[in-house]
């Protein structure tokens, strides 16, 4: 594909790349829209005929044979409009499927802050509806091209050959239709805006009611979600008439303004039936001219439509046109090797917030588990995103001599590996969610996390659909699964944010032991309120909200952290999880 054809980010991009479709519709369109004149010129013969029939001129023969070419002629012009929609079609689902994959591509690398950011409701609605709109619009302006431009030049070529004067007077009434059709640009585009914007807002609704739908049952919620998902459904709906009512009322506005013509016609054109006009006609003559000119005046209205239908497709495009741009793909970096992080100075805060991480810094070498602890809401999760670089740090975090911030998406991906709190599971089997494509076998993994035993009792062992987000599993399940995936894909960094939640102490211990040995060449960061393991680590870091961070050995730290010390204490001595 040539290098213009590759803007994804322009829509004549689409329009090249699809030539080959295109130059089909094209063929097939001529074809339709020159036979389209048939029509009429057979309708005006057919209506002279009867009237010789009538006056003893001409015979029953003769008006059969005029209507078996008819019949045959529109036969073959109709065959070439089925093959002219079919090929538009395909161009259209052919854009639809480009333009898709171009987005959810782009998707893919948006960051998570640029993701939420945008908001999950706009994104489905842009990834789904707006490239719907985008392709339909580029749809109906293929089709209306041959429906309509290339009719109305063959229409206006006809009725010029007719009564060139009589032509002139009645084209002066279709452009209005498309003057008004142009006016109403800024009032389509902006009803149009708001829908999308509220569609956008009744997604990011319907996804919360269903994400959390125990959540408002449990707690006697739903009378009051049920409020407020109807109150944004209202107003999709209001929205919705508002950019559609445009749409659906102007065309028959646009039809009776182009048929006014039909009064000059009616008028100018009995004149020349009966010799008094600037043309001299005949029944026939005048049968042809007034059904061309219905059709046209059919045509003009499309046309004036069409132009409605491009601002309404205009808005969806200026929507996702930010996503669109294309990208390459970046080659494949392997794994970096091993190497010491030297964490300097480091803060952290989201934006518009006051600071979460203040003025941390340690240093790890390969084969260390670093401890990260503290109470509720004291940042340590947002520690451990503060490693992928998705918001700007002051500070420095080195992985040897490189900071992270400064390095190409790619090549920080080879050295940082991340386990959220969630586990983030694909609607696949469990040998995918841990593969992820990689040509190897699950098995050592799954024994890593002591999660073997479990698969093979489950009725497909490891290729066992685990459901959207791992729902078919435990919490225990889903987080082991999760971990086995990040071992698998080991990286010099492995962030693992509470990777041991709902594990019993047994189970703990076992795949922590199993964990040491498997990532004695990277470096892992243990986010984690269970303390128990700790004692194991070489360094640890407590974070207290509103206090300076503390770094040392777990001895250290039962030492001159009196909360940690507690912390730990509680736990040893059998008391429940305080956090």
């Amino acid at each position: 594909m040539s290098r213009e054809c590759c803007k994804t980010d322009r829509i004549a991009s689409y329009f090249r790349a699809e030539w080959g479709v295109l130059l089909a519709v094209t063929i097939s369109g001529l074809v339709y829209n020159f036979g389209l004149l048939a029509g009429p010129w057979f309708e005006g013969k057919l209506a002279g005929c009867l009237v010789d029939i009538l006056s003893g001129r001409s015979s029953f023969q003769a008006m059969l044979q005029l209507v078996f070419w008819y019949v045959t002629i529109i036969a073959v012009v109709q065959g070439m409009r089925y093959v002219k929609r079919f090929y538009v079609r395909r161009f259209s689902n052919n854009v639809n499927r480009r333009m898709k994959k171009v987005l959810y591509h782009n998707l893919l690398k948006k960051s998570r802050a640029e993701l939420e950011q945008e908001g999950i409701g706009n994104v489905i609605t842009k990834a789904i509806s707006d490239v719907d709109d985008c392709a339909e619009g580029m749809r109906k302006f293929t089709t209306e091209v041959f429906d309509t431009g290339v009719a109305l030049i063959c229409y206006c070529g006809m009725l010029l050959y007719y009564d060139w004067r009589l032509t002139l007077l009645s084209l002066l009434f279709p452009p209005i239709s498309y003057i008004l059709a142009e006016k109403m640009k800024r009032l389509v585009q902006r009803t149009g805006a708001e829908y999308k914007k509220q569609a956008g807002k009744l997604s990011a609704d319907t996804l919360d009611r269903v994400s959390n739908a125990i959540t408002y049952r449990t707690f006697g919620c739903e009378a009051q979600r049920n409020e407020t998902y109807e109150h944004q459904l209202s107003a999709y709906e209001r929205s919705a008439v508002e950019a559609n009512i445009w749409i659906a009322a102007l065309p028959p506005l646009y039809h009776v303004i182009c048929m006014v013509s039909v009064l000059f016609i009616l008028w100018f054109g009995a004149r020349n039936v009966l010799g008094q006009g600037w043309s001299s006609w005949d029944i026939a003559a005048f049968t042809t001219f007034l059904s061309c000119y219905t059709k046209l005046s059919v045509k003009s209205s499309k046309a004036a439509k069409l132009f409605n239908s491009v601002h309404k497709a205009q808005v969806s495009w200026k929507r996702v046109k930010p996503f669109m741009a294309q990208t390459e793909d970046s080659e494949a970096v392997p794994t970096a090797a091993a190497d010491t992080l030297t964490v300097s100075n480091l803060s952290f805060s989201y934006p518009s917030a006051a600071p979460i991480v203040q003025d941390l810094s340690f240093t790890a070498a390969p084969g260390q588990i670093i401890g990260i602890t503290g109470p509720v809401a004291c940042g340590k999760s947002t520690l451990g995103k503060t490693f992928l670089c998705e918001y700007p740090y002051s500070g420095s975090i080195k992985f040897g001599d490189r900071e992270l911030s400064d390095l190409p998406d790619p090549v920080r991906n080879s050295i940082v590996g991340y386990l959220g709190h969630d586990a983030e599971l694909l609607n696949e089997s469990i040998k995918n969610n841990i593969l992820m494509g990689d040509p190897k076998d699950a098995a050592p993994y799954l024994r890593a996390v002591c999660l073997e035993q479990e698969v093979l009792r489950m009725s497909n062992g490891s290729d066992t659909i685990v459901g959207n987000g791992g729902v078919k599993l435990s919490g225990g399940q889903a987080k082991r699964l999760a971990l086995a995936r990040t071992i698998c894909h080991q990286k010099p960094i492995l962030i693992l944010d509470d990777p041991f939640s709902a594990l019993d102490r047994g189970t703990e211990e076992a795949v922590f032991a199993n964990l040491k040995e498997l990532a004695k060449d990277s470096i892992v960061l243990l986010i984690s309120h269970r303390l128990y393991l700790f004692p194991q680590l070489e360094q640890v870091i407590w974070m207290e909200q509103g206090k300076p961070i503390v770094v040392g050995t777990h001895e250290t730290l039962m030492k001159e952290v009196s909360e940690y010390a507690e912390l730990y204490n509680a736990q040893e001595g059998g008391r429940p999880d305080e956090l």
